[in-house]
């Protein structure tokens, strides 16, 4: 992308005593002549306007230049009028488009095209900063049509076009002006030193790629906004007569990001499929002058970081699980834990809920890989900087026992993990403001805070800064809490069985919070509480969104179901459709979806004289772009599949990645052996007694309609989501929740078949002998007699891996 660069001198005079610098445009209106655009920008409370010219007399370059005056309304009506009437004689000044906020710009094959959201709507306030969602986007050539060329309307660049408007912005995008949703509450409220364009080199803004032109141009925001993809559920509360919001944010990861069985396990730069920060905020409004209290939690979900995946086949409705031998020093396993380190500080909590028995080994080949991961990477922590990994069978807890009794087991293991990281709580002084969010200091070391502040002083917080005399002199106000590490839960798929945990973990954090802003006395909150219930049904919604991204059908969720009381007979018919659902999606209509992702995310930069998009098998894009060196190229051909993101992790080098590939690697061989496996199995078994048992960015139209017009428009269409719940017939299951044998059998690098006479059926690779004894013997281990065992108890004070 080439860029004309105007240096011109920004001027922030004050208008009418306000700082622009503090305030933020939310609206524009889109003019046209033959030569340019014409964008002008304004604040809420129309206080200055700003103007942006784009050029239109380029066929395939952009240039992007913003008047650095602040005007009036009148002075703007003015220059307006002016433009008009200097271009009468080519037509004059047009109007195009109200917009709220530029997308991004693209390119295809020839002309560059501007991204506008052209209607909102309102889906939450956090703090009084306003969440919105998108409900019309347009799409919008930038060159006149005089001077494009026949390039412009060839089929491939209209098949480019259709590609783009497959990924429905209506759908699970948000954004806020003057609120950093891509950021969590702790880091809003403290100096995280993300401000600008930082922002949007974070994980979760997806249009990083198409505003990246146009930002480093200007060399400010102020005419973007960042899109975050997920989830955004806001409502209404209350306890004992008490009314509260509750928040549900859930932020899906820009890197390695696609679809279910294209992108699974890590890459070598230590992202994982699936990546998903949820974020539960909490807060009461403020009455009679006392500060507003609010609290967040954060835990998060990714696919098992092991270089593994599975290929989708109209033939097998559950395709073997591959486990790559590519790194045996488990080096793109660390780099992951070190990057959540860096986002959230320790301790890492790691709940690992894949099956434990299988009668043909699937899950439990990765079970088995990730326990000696882990015990790999701790070889080099410190007992404070240790992983503290759980097993933890969902399955078989839950054909065993009833809902209630799994989701007490869960709710026992929150308690844990929250008594490890903490929650998020402060108190806000009341004089809150928009125009952004008042700093407090992290320390220096991976982001945390300092422990020592955490426990000796009140904080006064504000939305913006303010004057001395507002502090905070209530003894009632608690001191803040600050939540440090963070809980981590997975499963094959990081969706249906995880969402289950995650609304448990919920549950429990929940209670704390209520308790931090004085609602409540007890930390509990009984699963038959209302509360529960209304937490169960936030949860469902958003697993269902959170499948359908990445899945293609609503979660499996048969805990859900059991706890509504849901008919097991329609619970199972409705189950089998999502598994059809699923099943088809992956098969036929992933492969789509993810080239549409590949373009949005700009990891495939269409190029003349080089392959189409769909002309490569897959992500083979990778080892053709322009990111430079790549270690893609270098991977083995069943992993063809995969793909490497775009980006930079926080603190991240190139030298980290230098052993991925070492020569001589005990496990590079293409065909390794059985003794390989038994090796790294026996390493688990050594451990003795350290081991317990226990549609579319503007859809919605006709497929020949997009080359007819120049401005391509989608509005939201709603798509429903039924309840949530999993199938318990197993054989059909796509979810990775099933014991059954498998439709096909294949074997490709270390599959299923390579190791099925190596692990004895229904026993996992990593017991057998003394520990299968010790397993079966502590099939309570998690609590007895009323009380959590040392074993569990040594499990979240020193990190031990513990089975349960």
């Amino acid at each position: 992308m080439e860029i004309a660069k105007e240096k011109l001198q920004t001027s922030f005079d004050f208008v009418d005593g306000v700082d622009p610098k503090s305030c933020y445009m939310q609206k524009f209106r889109l003019y046209e002549t033959l030569s340019r655009f014409y964008m002008i920008g304004r604040d809420k409370n129309r206080t200055f306007w700003r103007v942006l010219k784009i050029d239109r007399s380029e066929a395939s370059e952009l240039n992007v230049v913003e008047d650095p005056t602040l005007y009036t309304e009148i002075e703007c009506c003015d220059i307006l009028r002016r433009i008009h009437e200097g271009n009468k004689s080519t037509g004059g000044l047009k109007f195009v488009t109200t917009c709220y906020g530029i997308i991004g710009f693209v390119k295809f094959l020839e002309p560059f095209y501007m991204l506008l959201i052209t209607k909102r709507r309102k889906i939450g306030t956090i703090c009084g900063h306003t969440i919105y969602a998108i409900t019309k986007s347009e799409m919008i050539p930038i060159p006149h049509p005089s001077v494009r060329t026949r390039l412009a309307y060839s089929k491939d660049e209209n098949r480019y076009k259709r590609l783009l408007c497959s990924m429905d912005l209506t759908k699970d995008f948000f954004y806020s002006y003057s609120y950093n949703i891509m950021l969590s509450l702790q880091k809003n409220l403290s100096d995280h030193n993300y401000k600008g364009q930082l922002l949007y080199e974070t994980l979760f803004v997806w249009n990083e790629f198409l505003t990246r032109g146009i930002r480093n141009n200007l060399q400010n925001t102020s005419w973007t906004v960042a899109l975050v993809y997920g989830f955004f559920i806001q409502v209404k509360l209350s306890t004992a007569g008490r009314e509260f919001d509750f928040i549900l944010i859930a932020r899906r990861s820009r890197h390695y990001a696609g679809t279910r069985y294209l992108k699974r396990g890590v890459n070598e730069r230590g992202r994982v499929a699936n990546d998903v920060e949820t974020e539960q905020i909490v807060f009461a409004d403020a009455c009679d002058g006392s500060p507003m209290q609010i609290s967040s939690v954060v835990q998060i979900r990714g696919s098992i970081p092991l270089f593994w995946s599975q290929e989708a086949s109209p033939l097998n409705m559950k395709p073997d699980i591959i486990l790559s031998p590519k790194d045996a020093q488990y080096e793109a396993t660390r780099l992951h834990f070190e990057n959540l380190v860096k986002r959230y500080g320790n301790p890492i909590i790691i709940l690992n809920l894949i099956k434990t028995r299988e009668k043909k080994p699937r899950e439990t080949i990765l079970r088995a890989e990730f326990a000696n991961a882990v015990k790999v990477i701790n070889q080099d922590l410190s007992r404070d900087e240790r992983l503290r990994f759980l097993h933890w069978d969902l399955h078989r807890h839950s054909r065993r026992s009833k809902a209630t009794n799994v989701l007490g087991q869960l709710g026992k293991v929150a308690s844990f993990a929250l008594n490890l990281t903490g929650i998020f709580y402060c108190p806000v002084t009341p004089n809150m403001r928009q125009e952004g969010l008042f700093p407090y200091s992290y320390s220096e070391n991976n982001n945390v805070i300092d422990e020592s502040v955490v426990e000796q002083e009140s904080i006064t917080m504000s939305l913006m800064n303010h004057s001395g005399d507002d502090e905070i002199k209530d003894s009632s106000v608690k001191p803040k809490l600050l939540q440090k590490g963070v809980l981590r839960t997975n499963c094959i798929d990081c969706l249906d069985r995880t969402n289950v945990a995650q609304y448990a973990y919920g549950l429990v954090a929940l209670g704390r919070q209520l308790q931090a802003l004085g609602f409540i006395e007890s930390l509990r909150i009984d699963l038959d509480n209302p509360l529960a219930k209304e937490v169960m049904t936030a949860y469902e919604s958003m697993g269902d969104k959170l499948a359908f991204q990445y899945g293609g059908s609503a979660a499996h969720n048969k805990i859900f179901s059991e706890r509504r009381g849901q008919w097991k007979a329609a619970a199972q018919s409705q189950e089998l459709i999502r598994t059809l659902q699923r099943y088809y999606n992956n098969t036929y209509l992933d492969g789509t979806k993810q080239k549409t992702i590949n373009i949005f995310l700009g990891h495939f930069q269409p190029q003349l004289g080089k392959p189409a998009l769909w002309e490569l098998d897959s992500d083979q894009h990778y080892n053709l772009g322009s990111h430079g060196p790549n270690l893609t190229d270098r991977i083995d051909g069943s992993f063809i599949r995969r793909s490497q993101s775009d980006g930079n992790i926080l603190g991240e080098s190139e030298a980290t990645i230098r052993n991925l590939h070492a020569p001589d690697c005990p496990h590079s061989s293409e065909n390794p052996d059985k003794q390989s496996l038994l090796e790294s199995t026996s390493d688990i078994i050594a451990c003795g007694s350290s081991i317990c048992d226990c549609r579319q960015v503007f859809g919605g139209m006709g497929k020949d309609q997009y080359c007819e017009s120049d401005h391509i428009c989608y509005e939201e269409h709603g798509d429903a989501c039924d309840c949530s719940n999993f199938l318990d017939v197993d054989w059909l299951s796509s979810s990775g929740n099933s014991c059954e044998e498998e439709l096909l059998e294949r074997s490709v690098s270390i599959s299923s078949d390579n190791i099925v006479n190596e692990l004895m059926t229904e026993v996992p690779a990593s017991e057998s002998g003394p520990i299968l004894k010790e397993r079966r013997r502590s099939e309570g281990d998690l609590k007895k007699d009323g009380k959590y065992t040392d074993k569990f108890e040594s499990w979240v004070t020193h990190g031990e891996i513990l089975y349960v």
